[in-house]
This record gives structure tokens, C-alpha cells and sequence, in this order.
């Protein structure tokens, strides 16, 4: 039997007729969906499916094992045949499940598979492309230098990698195959670009020396000269071709050395050194080329500078996802501004197909890569499940370069190619962006191209990622959660609670995660107790125009025997799943803290043990410090994009946010003093909520000095707090004792609208008994009917 049909590095691909495939699936070896066979009279037979058993796993190299098929195939003795299972003797059953009298079977011959090349896509032309002014030093010459890409390709000519006559050294037994560059057709621009900026880079072909020197200043970091054009088109053409290449199966992986770079080039404008977005129009192309095999694209970005061009590209694009590591400087760092932020996430379908994975600083190195690839690039790109991953290679976040200020070595570049490598079949290629150094970007490529190739990486000599590092990409991992599950925390902790408080908040976590579907909000502040670990959990859209409810409550009230160490001792009481029921109902997202008793660190516990008052003091400052670190990093954060109230701070009159900026705080017990906390040192809280909801018992506060705002505030703080807040305190309260007698009047305005409770009990009580007070006053604050 004959298997009519190429060979490639995966084993055998089906003849004329394609293998049917579900959408979505696919695996790292090639799965014969389906084979059409033919009968003696040259007639199409039924369909088959045959079994592939003893798979090898793809190697490291990128080179697939044989599939070795010990199905048979029988011929009837009408003819027709069909396929048929392993034979009794393979499975291990009876001796009568052979093969009937009159039946014929043989085995498929192994055949042996084409090992596929590792590609390079070079030419000299794209140097063309240079300053017409000519540097007067050799510390002058423009970082983009036309040298960048010979040096590269030098380097990896004088490795033996690839055959040129100038290099007289030992060839590996399998170099890398040229793969041809052309110039890109305006079409293929203009999937990206707008037709009046392709003229435009053209028109530079016709234009003056004098007038391109004058184009050049008015341009962010561009400069231009005739063959500028000619270079830019080689240069989208060089990934478009090396990107075919590896979807079409001519090679398995392909580098391709290219410039001038393009993944800061907009739809209209080029920008920091680029001209066209070459992997955008790479991309895009492929997808249009090859639309049954190539639909989902992977693109990462390791240039130290965020991709704004890639990410204009596909940002409401469900079909590519943009991953990007870079500095950013809080939008200082080049391309300046927040587009390259965390929140960045795309929309409309593309929502959730854009993650920025923001450096805070300069200085990053290999271990904050890797744990960047650790938490979040590797688990979603699974997830994703691409037909394509092109790496947008930018070497300026290496070691020496002092555009990046980075320290990232080539070993660490060969491990994430390494990371990458066996997603989409193997069908991963590389093109270069920046990097301005010329040694590092040598020795880079060189390691990346080794990777491709086969070679196993170096270690890695440092694996402990700094904590800027670590607070970023954690940041990123619980954003972006919302989107990707694989990134959520599980719904139950792993870790060893310290007491039966966190271990009842652990139990509610998982109960609040399956019914709300929330997520952990994680908290990275080294000051913070490790029993606010797991503490703040919120519904997966807290961010999005929506109105926000945000719970500030003691731990779960619980009753329990002396001998109480399960939580199956414990009779559990959640009177705020009303609460939080309602408030879904009506549209709201959900952020809910748990502000724990008990502090389980143990550093100082037994100092703390014989002096509560001390104990008293780091706990109150340390809520406090959570109420700040969530304001700051989460609350704010997701309204910040939102218009601010009209008003301004010194007037008297409030503004009312409308729903989708309706926020609310409710407060039950203890934990109302952090929100009164909140209202006195953070001056945009009060411009940002629309109303304070508060229960206090006698054991919140058994004083009878209520949470307030601070005297040295100004008046209209108080008028503020007494007009958008509901303050229940519960009756037997003392505070609504003087000197023994009942007291006459409410508290004052610096104590917020202060309401007696119907009952005389706990916070638990009194959240039952004033359900519908609290839902008419929240209500009337969003607009939606009578207020109180």
C-alpha cells in the first residue's frame, strides 16, 4: 500500500484531499483525521479512521518521531476494503478475533520522514537603508545602524550555521536554508496601513537629499533616503516569506534578519525606527494565504519597548494575541504613554487578546523574564492554542545595551525560544526588531537560532526575579484572570493556615469563587501580614463601567464550641450572601475583603503576645495599610478611567456619579474605620464614591466614639460624609448613652448620617433587619428610586 502525498517533519500528510480537522484543535503531532481508501475497481470506499499507536514525542531539536501504524487493513471478498484494529495477538485476546479464511492482511510499511530545515531570511539590500548625513565620530552613528543585520548574520555564518564562501569554517550537518526575501506588495501594506501612508513612504524613493533630511526632523525618530523605500519593502517582505515558509511546512522554524524594524510603525505614521509593521503584515498575510491551517496567531514581543504598532494592529482582533514585555516607566519610557499599561486588554472580540506585561523600572534580567514566561506567557498561550507564534525579537532588553538598560542574557533568549518552541506544531519564527548593541544582539540571535536548530539552552546562573518584578507580573496574572482561567488562583488554598479564622475565610473563598465566580485580588506589600493572603476576592468585571459595591467586613461570623478545630465544628453564618445576591441582581460587580482578627505571622508573636496593645497597633496599621494598598492598586485603578465629578472639592453641592460610576462601600463592623480611614487621606475617595453603608455593633466598637472624619479636615469633608453615608449602629450601642440617660440628639455630622438600628444585637442582626433600608437609600444614590 502506498501513501500518496509529501512527507513532512510531523510523518506522513494525506494526499489530495486535506484531513478534516475541528476548529481550535490542534495537536503537536499530525493525527489523520481522516484517509480516503480505494477499492480494486478504483472506487471510493467509505471513510476510515484509522488508530496511530506508540506516537514519539516531539523532540527538543523540533523534529518529530515516526507514527508507526500496526493497524491492518483487510480486503473483503467482495473486494472493498476497510481498516481494521491491531490483531488479537497485539491486544492480547482470544485467537478468535484473527483474521477470517479468505482475508488478507498486511502491514503498513514505516516510512522514513523528511527531517525539515531551520530557516534564515537575509539580504544585504535592507542596509541600504542609512543616515544620508554621515556621523561626524563613531559615537554618533544612529543606534538603528545598518550594521545590525550583517553582524548578525556574521555571527551565525562564523558559527557553521550556515554555508557562505567569505567564512571558512566547519558547517553543521544541517544548516539553516536561505529563505528568499522580496519586496512586499502595497496590498500586503495595506492590510495594516492606510493607503496615504504607503505613498507616503514611497514617495521618499523620489525626494531630494536636502528634503528628506527636513522630513526627518519632523518625524519621531525616523530618518529616511531613497533606498529607505526599497529597504522597508524588503524588509515586510523578508518576515511575509519566512512566515510562509514555515506555515507551507518548506522549514520547520525560521530567524529572519531583518530591518529597518517595524513594530512601532502605526496604520499612518512610522515611528522609533519603523517604517512598515512587518510581523502585523506578516501575519496577516499568512492568515489570508493559508486561512484552513494558519486562523490563530501568537505574537510575543521581548523588544525592551512596547509594540504600540502590533498592538494598533490586532487590538480588537480575537484571532491574534499580543503579549508584550517591556519597560514602561509608568508611560515615560519610549513609545511614551499608557497604551503599553497592564489595563490595555483590547475590545469588542479582541478583548483579552492583548496582555502588556509592564517593567516598573530599567534593570530587569533573566529571572524576571522567565517568571514573567512562567506565570503568564506560557499558561495563556496554551490555553490560546495558536496555529503560529512569530516572536517580535527586539535584543535591546540584553545585557550591554544601553538603550534598554536592561541585563537579559542570551542564555535567557534561548530559554524562551526554548518555552515557545513547541507550541503550533513547532511553527515558531523569529523577527528581529531592535537592539542597538551589536555584540549583544549577535550573541543573542546566535543562542535564539541555536534553540531553533535544537540545542538545549544553557542553565541559567540567576533564577530569583527581583520583587519589582515579581509585583508586576503578579499584577498582570490577576488582571488579566478575568479573561484567561488558567491564570485565576484555585478556589482552594494551599497553603497551611495559621489559625481557624483563615481557615474559615479559606472555606468561604472557595464557596464565594463557585457561586460568584470571583477571583483573589493578590496583595504584594511586605508589610503586610500573610493572613490578608486570600482576603480579597472580586467578581471578574470589578473593573469594567458597571456599579461597583465594595464589602469591608470582619471575618465569617461563626459559632463554635471550645473544642472547635474543623470547620465542620463550626455552624457558619454569611448574612451578607443576601447582600451580595442583590447586588448582582441589580447589575453591580463585587469586590469583597475579609479584614482578618488574627494576625498568624509568627516573626514576632511572641512579643506580640505579651503586649496587646502592641498587637493592637501593628493589626490597626496594617488594615489600614491594606485599605490604602487596594484603594491605590485595584479601586482607583479600575475608576480612574472614568470622568471625575464636576464639582470641585471646596463647593457644597455633590455631584451624583451616574450608574456606571455608581460606586458603593459597605462597611459591617470593625472594618468601617478603614473606610473612614480612606475619606481622611486619600483626597479623590470622596470625589469617586457615591455613598458609605456602614453596621457597627457594640463589639466593633465597644466605645462610644464612632469612626470619624478627622478635625483637621474641612468642613466640607464632614457635610460630604453626612449627606452620602447610612451609618446603622445597633441600639444598645453606648453610644446612644449620656452620662447614663438616653441620648437626644444623633451624633454629629463628622460621624456621617448615624441611624439606631431596630435591633439590639450584632452586625449579623442588624444586616438582616435592614435590608430594605439599605437598598432604598443605595438606590437613591444611583438615581434608580427614593432615597433616604
Amino acid at each position: 500500500m502506498e501513501i500518496d502525498g509529501p512527507v513532512s517533519a510531523f510523518g506522513f500528510l494525506p494526499g489530495p484531499r486535506r484531513p478534516s480537522r475541528e476548529p481550535n484543535k490542534h495537536t503537536n503531532d499530525l493525527v489523520l483525521a481522516s484517509t480516503e481508501v480505494v477499492d480494486q475497481k478504483g472506487g471510493a470506499a467509505d471513510h476510515a479512521s484509522p488508530t496511530f499507536q506508540d506516537r514519539l514525542v516531539t523532540q527538543q531539536s523540533g523534529h518529530a518521531g515516526l507514527l508507526r501504524m500496526r493497524d491492518r487493513i483487510k480486503i473483503n471478498q467482495d473486494g472493498a476494503p476497510r481498516l481494521k484494529s491491531a490483531s488479537s495477538t497485539e491486544r492480547g485476546s482470544s485467537p478468535k478475533d484473527e483474521l477470517a479464511e479468505g482475508e488478507i492482511a498486511w502491514t503498513m510499511p514505516l516510512v522514513q520522514p523528511k527531517l525539515l530545515a531551520t530557516g534564515l531570511c537575509y539580504d544585504v539590500r535592507m542596509r541600504y537603508h542609512c543616515e544620508l548625513e554621515p556621523p561626524k565620530a563613531r559615537l554618533d552613528f544612529h543606534p538603528e545602524d545598518p550594521r545590525r543585520i550583517y553582524h548578525i548574520y556574521r555571527e551565525l555564518c562564523q558559527a557553521g550555521l550556515y554555508k557562505d564562501p567569505q567564512f571558512d569554517v566547519p558547517i553543521i550537518d544541517k544548516p539553516l536554508e536561505r529563505i528568499r526575501a522580496r519586496e512586499a506588495t502595497a496590498p500586503e501594506i495595506c492590510l495594516v496601513h492606510t493607503p496615504s501612508h504607503y505613498h507616503f513612504v514611497a514617495s521618499t524613493a523620489d525626494t531630494p537629499d536636502e528634503e528628506l533630511i527636513h522630513l526627518e526632523r519632523q518625524y519621531d525618530s525616523i530618518y529616511f533616503n531613497r533606498l529607505t523605500f526599497s529597504s522597508a519593502l524588503l524588509s515586510a517582505g523578508g518576515a511575509i516569506e519566512t512566515c510562509k515558509a514555515v506555515v507551507s511546512g518548506r522549514v520547520k522554524n525560521a530567524i529572519a534578519v531583518i530591518r529597518p524594524p517595524g513594530h512601532h510603525a502605526e496604520c499612518n505614521r512610522p515611528m522609533g525606527f519603523c517604517l512598515f509593521d512587518n510581523v502585523s503584515i506578516a501575519a496577516k498575510v499568512c492568515q489570508a494565504d493559508f486561512p484552513d491551517i494558519c486562523r490563530k496567531v501568537l505574537v510575543l514581543d521581548w523588544d525592551v519597548h512596547h509594540g504600540n504598532g502590533i498592538q494598533q494592529a490586532f487590538y480588537d482582533d480575537p484571532n491574534v494575541l499580543y503579549i508584550s514585555i517591556h519597560v514602561h516607566e509608568d508611560g515615560t519610557f519610549y513609545p511614551q504613554g499608557p497604551f503599553g499599561d497592564h489595563l490595555h486588554c483590547g475590545v469588542g472580540p479582541g478583548l483579552g487578546r492583548n496582555i502588556n506585561i509592564p517593567w516598573p523600572t530599567k534593570g530587569m534580567g533573566d529571572a524576571d523574564y522567565l517568571y514573567a514566561f512562567q506565570q503568564v506567557v506560557m499558561p495563556v498561550a496554551y490555553d490560546f492554542d495558536p496555529d503560529l507564534v512569530i516572536i517580535a525579537a527586539g535584543f535591546d532588553a540584553a545585557i550591554g545595551d544601553q538603550l534598554g538598560g536592561c541585563f537579559v542574557t542570551p542564555t535567557c533568549y534561548a530559554h524562551m525560544t526554548h518555552m515557545l518552541s513547541p507550541l503550533a506544531g513547532g511553527k515558531l519564527v523569529v523577527c528581529l526588531e531592535g537592539g542597538y548593541n551589536l555584540a549583544s544582539i549577535s550573541k543573542s540571535a546566535l543562542a535564539v537560532t541555536r534553540t531553533l536548530l535544537g540545542e538545549p539552552p544553557d542553565r541559567i546562573r540567576y533564577t530569583r526575579p527581583t520583587k519589582s518584578g515579581c509585583a508586576t507580573v503578579d499584577m498582570v496574572r490577576a488582571y488579566q484572570s478575568r479573561f484567561w482561567p488558567c491564570l485565576r488562583s484555585e478556589s482552594k488554598s494551599n497553603s497551611k493556615e495559621g489559625t481557624l479564622h483563615d481557615a474559615l475565610r479559606a472555606y468561604q473563598k472557595q464557596q464565594l469563587c463557585d457561586e460568584y465566580d470571583m477571583i483573589e485580588l493578590s496583595v504584594f506589600r511586605d508589610r503586610i501580614s500573610k493572613s490578608f493572603k486570600h482576603q480579597v476576592l472580586a467578581t471578574i468585571n470589578y473593573a469594567d463601567a458597571v456599579p461597583l459595591l465594595i464589602i469591608f467586613h470582619d471575618p465569617y461570623h461563626h459559632q463554635t464550641g471550645p473544642e472547635a478545630t474543623r470547620l465542620t465544628d463550626a455552624e457558619l453564618y454569611d448574612t451578607l450572601t443576601w447582600y451580595r445576591d442583590w447586588a448582582i441582581k441589580e447589575g453591580f460587580a463585587i469586590i469583597d475583603v475579609n479584614f482578618p482578627n488574627h494576625i498568624a505571622d509568627v516573626d514576632d508573636v511572641d512579643e506580640l503576645e505579651h503586649d496587646k496593645e502592641l498587637e493592637q497597633a501593628k493589626h490597626a496599621a496594617e488594615r489600614a495599610e491594606l485599605a490604602v494598598y487596594l484603594w491605590e492598586n485595584y479601586i482607583e485603578c479600575a475608576l480612574r478611567l472614568l470622568p471625575l465629578p464636576l464639582s470641585a472639592p471646596n463647593k457644597l453641592t455633590f455631584h451624583r456619579p451616574n450608574d456606571s460610576t455608581s460606586t458603593i462601600f459597605l462597611g459591617v463592623g470593625s472594618p468601617s474605620r478603614e473606610i473612614v480611614h480612606l475619606l481622611n487621606h486619600r483626597e479623590s475617595f470622596f470625589q469617586r464614591i457615591s455613598a458609605i453603608v456602614a453596621f457597627i455593633d457594640a463589639s466593633s466598637f465597644p466605645t462610644p466614639a464612632l469612626p470619624s472624619v478627622s478635625d483637621q479636615n474641612t468642613y466640607y469633608l464632614s457635610k460630604w460624609y453626612k449627606q452620602n453615608s447610612l451609618v446603622y449602629v445597633s441600639s444598645g450601642h453606648p453610644v446612644w448613652k449620656v452620662d447614663g440617660a438616653e441620648r437626644e440628639r444623633r451624633p454629629g455630622k463628622r460621624f456621617g448620617n448615624v441611624r439606631r438600628s431596630k435591633v439590639d444585637g450584632g452586625v449579623n442582626d442588624m444586616l438582616e433587619a435592614e435590608r430594605e433600608g439599605v437598598t432604598e437609600f443605595v438606590k437613591g444614590r444611583m438615581g434608580l428610586g427614593k432615597g433616604r
